[in-house]
């Protein structure tokens, strides 16, 4: 009779010991994805804040980085601090969608920069006076421009591999002083215009296609080129003539002139709303920002006010509520404590909500605000 007691208690106490295991067992689990859940809401939450503008201070040989929600300047890379001369003349900025890797083209000592997301030089590539940035959108290749400012440039566009910083070619052109610069959505085309004549080479690197496409009358001087989100425009902005160009790209061998819209003096560096309804770019001597309506092809607004002096580059929030436009302040539009030697003035970045369409804030910079850039989308 003793041995079916113990067989019984023995077996008791199995059912004791598999219940707390699966009590054990479901709380580990509850505590995994409760961890999950919490780890991924602060990723996500992250992520928001992880965008930055990154704005070049041309005169002073640093990058300021802005975070874009919260409008305040984060960090002030100085350039010397890793070797490179106070004339290093940073020019244009772009980054990973991700926001893991940052480039910045330097004018003055032929390279192109590659820092991470805490701002720490990891790379860089030799390019003759490099200036406007493209990346394409699925493979690691970063087309990178010529300077404005030189005199004589090589009638070239590099490719560089973002990975490793390799200079991969140099694609020669058909025209002289190459500036302006942008891609497809697709990544497919690459289009490079000329600041002496009025071309634009469209350029299919992977197929080896290309074409080159010259306009009649007085020379524009493309300042720079955008693609709307669907791929089926661009707009050049004319330094000269004061022109927005619009161009049918459907067939992009062959961009085809549909309108040009008089918008303001010189204007620069344009940038489309992420729906692409709307186009936005400073007019450099007018001191304004130009607000196009892309279904009807119109000026919609100018926007004027304080910290708009000579307006560069443009950058939006990913949410495209506010816009960030770079500033030179060369000519001393921007003067709030009455400094009588200009050459001390600091450059701008102005913020301004897309939807009131007024000025927030005016973050004083570097000198010489040139190039601007955040997340490639």
């Amino acid at each position: 009779m003793e041995k079916p007691e113990v067989a019984i208690f023995i077996h008791i106490r199995d059912q004791d010991t598999m219940k707390n295991l699966i009590t054990s067992f479901l709380i580990a689990t509850l505590t995994i994805f409760l961890s999950l859940s919490f780890a991924g809401k602060l990723f996500a939450q992250s992520e928001v804040l992880d965008q930055y503008i990154y704005v070049c201070n041309q005169g002073s040989a640093s990058v300021a980085v802005i975070n874009a929600a919260t409008h305040e300047i984060v960090e002030t890379v100085d350039l010397q601090e890793f070797g490179f001369s106070a004339n290093a003349k940073p020019h244009h900025t772009v980054a990973e969608s991700d926001g893991s890797f940052w480039y910045v083209t330097l004018i003055g000592e032929n390279r192109v920069l590659k820092f991470n997301r805490q701002n720490e030089l990891v790379d860089e590539a030799v390019l003759e006076v490099p200036g406007l940035l493209a990346m394409h959108p699925k493979e690691d290749y970063l087309y990178v421009g010529r300077s404005m400012s030189a005199v004589n440039p090589p009638q070239s566009f590099g490719i560089v591999d973002r990975s490793d910083m390799n200079v991969l070619e140099e694609i020669d052109l058909f025209f002289t002083r190459p500036h302006a610069l942008t891609t497809t959505p697709d990544g497919d085309w690459t289009f490079v215009g000329s600041l002496s004549e009025n071309q634009i080479l469209s350029i299919n690197p992977a197929e080896e296609e290309s074409n080159l496409t010259s306009l009649p009358g007085n020379n524009h001087v493309f300042v720079n080129f955008a693609v709307t989100p669907d791929g089926n425009t661009m707009i050049a902005t004319g330094q000269i003539t004061g022109q927005l160009l619009f161009f049918d790209i459907s067939d992009p061998l062959n961009p085809e002139l549909t309108g040009e819209l008089l918008v303001g003096s010189q204007p620069w560096h344009p940038v489309f709303s992420p729906d692409g309804e709307y186009l936005y770019f400073g007019n450099k001597q007018d001191n304004s920002i130009a607000v196009v309506n892309m279904e009807s092809k119109m000026l919609e607004e100018t926007i004027e006010g304080e910290g708009l002096a000579q307006p560069h580059g443009s950058a939006l929030s990913k949410d495209g509520k506010y816009l960030f436009i770079s500033n030179n302040n060369l000519n001393g539009s921007y003067n709030p404590e009455g400094i009588d030697d200009i050459q001390n003035l600091r450059g701008t970045v102005v913020v301004i909500n897309t939807e009131t369409r007024s000025i927030e804030k005016v973050i004083e910079v570097g000198k010489n605000a040139t190039g601007i850039g955040t997340n490639a989308y």
